[in-house]
């Protein structure tokens, strides 16, 4: 006996423990849980929590009713040893009848709401000021298109706070799945059949998102992340994806290392002095290292998959405007430093298996300056 007690208060110190580990896991703040439903930062979202809760709800109180009769009555009813043979009955109209209509009329009390949101769900906002993006789903990265400004980026979502995005989702490939957590829920996404899907931020922040259906295996690694802005901010992005179509600044013949250029060097020497009157600025120095990679990207054949140009959807892998102030690299896999970047154009294939980029024989140097050029895009 004194086993058995020992062996018993074991267990419940094993289940106490575990109840503390869970009621501790979920202390933590929102923020900690960025990719998570519970934590709505559109209204979409929003709609989508408050329908949860209501029928998280619903079930927390048909639970405790069945369970506290089921309690009631097997302490009230429970047999004793001196108890007669019970009475036999078949059945009790009246009572199928009320455990019949509870549960129907609960399951109506949650099918109403239900409908409704899904419906909300697939009711896109029109408009001018609705902001429409096409989405291409690739193994395993994600492409955005925005038609009204004529612009093509990857992997990053940029949305102005307080207004309307409407999503028009595709796939290049196999099934994706598009799912911001915070902002809406998820949608399959098909070939040739476009699907959609609406939302509005309503805070500025970086929100993660995923493909949450099975594509491959590089799944797990297809993420994107959806930077909400304020409006002012996000015309400034939309601007400088704009100007990412003007053509790099080729290095200055004239400059040196302490910016002497070779006029004023010629003048200093008795040479041919610059006309005085000449007051056009001069271009401004590009950074050597900047150079190097330039002429790297066209001679390792970067050019051939990725386009630095917004405004001109070309190649088989993802558009790099902006990639210099991303906050992700590798469809939202590593973080955008100088060592994240270095990595992944060295090694792709170590860092995601799989991936159609190919180790190129990329030199540390080579990095280094292909790196430096990515930053000015």
């Amino acid at each position: 006996m004194d086993h058995r007690s020992a062996r018993w208060r074991r267990a419940a110190g094993w289940v106490v423990v575990a109840l503390l580990v869970v009621v501790l896991a979920g202390c933590a703040p929102a923020e900690s849980f960025r990719q998570s439903t519970l934590n709505p930062k559109g209204d979409l979202a929003r709609d989508i929590d408050h329908l949860f809760r209501i029928t998280l709800y619903a079930a927390i109180g048909v639970f405790v009713l069945v369970e506290g009769a089921l309690l009631f009555v097997l302490f009230k009813f429970r047999g004793r040893p001196d108890d007669p043979e019970p009475k036999q009955v078949h059945g009790n109209t009246t009572v199928e009848i009320i455990w019949t209509a509870i549960p129907a009329l609960i399951l109506a009390f949650i099918a109403v709401p239900t409908v409704r949101t899904i419906f909300d769900t697939y009711r896109v906002p029109k408009g001018p000021e609705v902001l429409q993006v096409e989405v291409i789903g690739h193994q395993w990265w994600w492409e955005f298109r925005y038609p009204q400004y004529g612009l093509t980026t990857a992997n990053e979502l940029h949305v102005p706070v307080g207004r309307p995005v409407a999503l028009k989702m595709v796939t290049q490939d196999v099934l994706h799945s598009f799912w911001v957590p915070q902002f809406a829920g998820k949608r399959d996404v098909f070939q040739q059949r476009p699907t959609v899907l609406w939302f509005r931020a309503e805070e500025a922040g970086l929100y993660p998102g995923q493909c949450a259906e099975f594509c491959g295996i590089q799944h797990g690694r297809m993420a994107f992340q959806v930077q909400a802005e304020a409006p002012a901010e996000f015309d400034a992005y939309v601007a400088r994806l704009k100007a990412s179509g003007a053509p790099a600044p080729a290095p200055a013949a004239t400059a040196s290392a302490g910016g002497v250029t070779t006029a004023s060097l010629g003048a200093q020497q008795g040479g041919p002095r610059a006309p005085a009157a000449d007051t056009t600025p001069a271009a401004p120095a590009v950074d050597p290292l900047v150079a190097q990679g330039q002429q790297l990207f066209l001679a390792k054949g970067c050019i051939g998959c990725h386009s630095t140009d917004a405004t001109k959807p070309m190649g088989i892998g993802p558009n790099l405007a902006g990639v210099g102030r991303r906050a992700y690299i590798a469809a939202g896999w590593l973080k955008n430093d100088d060592a994240g970047l270095t990595h992944w154009i060295r090694e792709p294939q170590t860092v995601k298996t799989g991936v159609l980029m190919p180790n190129l024989g990329v030199t540390e140097d080579e990095a280094k300056a292909l790196v430096a050029y990515l930053r000015t895009r």
